[in-house]
């Protein structure tokens, strides 16, 4: 029998499930693989089976109570997500808190220390202004040197400085968004390491 890799990939979901479903029938725990098999495969049977969105993603939550998971999972899975197919056609599901919402000291859990941390010490800081000229909204990330932006957003150094040695002055994994026809002035850092 000839599958395609979507086929497999929905037999191998249903496999890991079943498997969860056998553990779950002696009274074990659950690991995090098997514990999110047979959420998404109850997803997906419940999309198949012609219920609405809103309704899956809180079915979806019933399926699995933290005390049946191995410690660690609900604060290791803060949501998932897989494509499910509705009668109307493939719609990605996400749900956030599966498993509800994790310990604050769970395993995995972050405590973040007292005080600020300050981004980039000693590196010069750059004012520049950022144009939108385009006819969509561009998002710039943190790490992503100013000269290799989408070129409908032009990039303006009041100092002058070249905005190939420069980032957003930003926390690392965040963005900030300019929308069409905006400007918005940021501060801009030096890049760290060798030079180019």
């Amino acid at each position: 029998m000839h599958l395609t890799p979507r086929e497999q990939e929905r037999v191998l979901l249903h496999s890991a499930a079943e498997l969860a479903r056998r553990r779950l029938a002696r009274h074990a725990v659950l690991g995090a693989a098997e514990a999110v098999a047979l959420v998404c495969d109850e997803i997906c049977e419940l999309a198949w089976d012609g219920h609405d969105l809103d309704d899956v993603v809180r079915r979806a939550r019933e399926v699995v109570t933290p005390d049946q998971l191995v410690d660690g999972v609900t604060a290791a899975v803060p949501s998932l997500q897989v494509e499910a197919l509705f009668p109307h056609g493939t719609t990605l599901v996400h749900v956030d808190r599966p498993f509800g919402p994790p310990e604050a000291d769970a395993p995995g859990a972050v405590r973040p220390a007292t005080g600020t941390i300050e981004l980039a010490p000693g590196r010069d800081r750059h004012d520049v202004v950022l144009c939108n000229d385009g006819d969509q909204a561009v998002w710039v990330s943190s790490h992503v040197p100013l000269d290799r932006l989408n070129r409908r957003l032009r990039v303006d150094v009041a100092d002058g400085t070249d905005p190939a040695h420069l980032r957003l002055d930003l926390a690392a994994g965040t963005a900030v968004r300019v929308e069409v026809g905006a400007t918005r002035a940021a501060s801009a850092v030096r890049l760290g390491g060798a030079s180019r």
